[in-house]
């Protein structure tokens, strides 16, 4: 019997958790789930025989490597910062590994380790990234086996909520990590256009966005990612034009978000003195500047360029942000307060659907002919436990994983889902569960 060590049963663990108890019996599996809170572990295992759930502290190095020493494989569903924890382990117990998150410089400095202790380290097999990997390099090898030459490459993805269920202002749920959300577009992104290299500061990301037209769905907006260009090698683009990643919102979130960012509300690297004392009005004063006069609202309005019954002073209204009631958060960053506010605001009801959505964007030249290639992806959630988030960031996670477990993925090292052994039996299987895409053609 082979051991699967799950660690962390959270927002995106839902689907991964349910198919790899699926197929425990066929494969002669047990799924070990550990998670900080022994009960969120017990309730997603729901006593399956070949499931168990416990208290698991990922700090617990002697717990932690009593784990990994006993298992055949660590699936890692914690935040980004403690896969290194796992890793170190998992190099010294020639264990392999499955991640969503993007390849850190921490875990990026154990490559050679890796390699050497001779096991997989599969990172960014989640949705973004992940699905975005697998699903363009698919397509752009088609490009260059028809010997095609790639102008511009653009990818969009956003977990955003199913219009049926938008039911506030902002067209928004939290459908994964509320944390990252708060934090998302810091730094400076890179990109490239038309062979020159396009940086966007953090100041101005949600302020120059995109606009996206999704046959069937509509017009979005995206923003550029942190990093773009790193991706070049990855995809077999480093000659390409252009290539720019992004994230996808609602028409207007956009807009309305750059107020928290201009206000400095995504800060978390300062904590407020007596911050569980002050109001959510008297934080904003705090950050306006002095030289306004009038109510909060006057202020802000003024501070921001918008009339005071714009719609994103509704927008911003809506979150409670100007009103007398204490945050009640001690030692906190006005990120955290924010976060702390946007999950009351932004979470998802017990019936509540989310929507995943992608959008490839592939313009090429075959034989002096220009084409282009839009391939799009939407995914609908059941409920607000097994979401399209959920879906879509764990299914790839597990059957990787499975294929790991049967010897079917023979790499070895520290990779990313852009090898064919990885990328194609992963997307053949996810179309079994409905994640398929839809390629629309253009000649011009």
């Amino acid at each position: 019997m082979k051991k699967i060590l799950i660690a962390g049963g959270g927002r995106s663990s839902a689907y991964l958790i349910r198919y790899m108890l699926d197929h425990s019996t066929t494969y002669d599996w047990q799924v070990r789930l550990g998670d900080f809170s022994e009960e969120l572990a017990k309730s997603r295992i729901q006593d399956h025989p070949r499931g168990h759930a416990f208290q698991f502290d990922v700090t617990d190095k002697r717990q932690r490597e009593e784990e990994i020493k006993n298992c055949d494989i660590v699936i890692s569903m914690l935040p980004p910062e403690m896969h290194n924890l796992l890793a170190a382990d998992c190099i010294q117990y020639k264990k392999n590994m499955v991640t969503a998150s993007y390849v850190s410089k921490e875990i990026e400095n154990m490559r050679e380790e890796i390699k050497n202790a001779g096991i997989i380290l599969l990172s960014e097999c989640g949705l973004d990234p992940g699905i975005d990997h697998m699903s363009a390099v698919e397509i752009i090898q088609k490009i260059k086996g028809q010997s095609g030459n790639i102008i511009h490459f653009s990818s969009y993805t956003g977990g955003l909520i199913a219009p049926a269920y938008n039911d506030n202002p902002w067209a928004y749920k939290f459908t994964w990590n509320p944390k990252n959300v708060i934090l998302a577009g810091q730094g400076t992104a890179r990109y490239m256009k038309d062979h020159q290299y396009r940086y966007i500061p953090y100041n101005r990301i949600f302020s120059e966005t995109q606009l996206i037209e999704i046959e069937d769905l509509g017009t979005f907006e995206g923003y550029a990612n942190r990093d773009s260009l790193s991706y070049r090698k990855h995809y077999g683009l480093e000659d390409a034009p252009g290539i720019l990643r992004g994230t996808l919102r609602m028409k207007g979130f956009c807009e309305a978000w750059n107020v928290f960012v201009k206000l400095g509300l995504t800060d978390d690297s300062y904590e407020m003195e007596n911050s569980e004392l002050l109001s959510y009005r008297e934080i904003v004063e705090a950050f306006l500047p002095q030289h306004l006069s009038g109510s909060t609202e006057k202020k802000l309005a003024e501070f921001i360029g918008e009339n005071p019954d714009s719609e994103i002073m509704k927008k911003i209204i809506w979150t409670g942000l100007l009103e007398d009631k204490q945050s009640g958060i001690p030692q906190a960053s006005p990120a955290k307060i924010l976060q702390d506010l946007l999950e009351k605001k932004w979470k998802l009801q017990t019936g509540d659907q989310d929507m995943v959505v992608m959008h490839h964007h592939f313009e090429y030249e075959i034989q002096n002919k220009r084409y282009e290639t839009h391939s799009s992806l939407v995914v609908i959630g059941e409920d607000a436990n097994y979401t399209a988030m959920a879906k879509t960031v764990g299914l790839p996670m597990a059957i990787a994983a499975k294929l790991i477990l049967e010897g079917e993925i023979q790499t070895k090292g520290l990779t990313i889902p852009v090898l064919p052994e990885i990328y194609l039996p992963i997307l053949r299987e996810l179309t079994r569960y409905g994640i398929t895409f839809n390629e629309k053609h253009i000649s011009q």
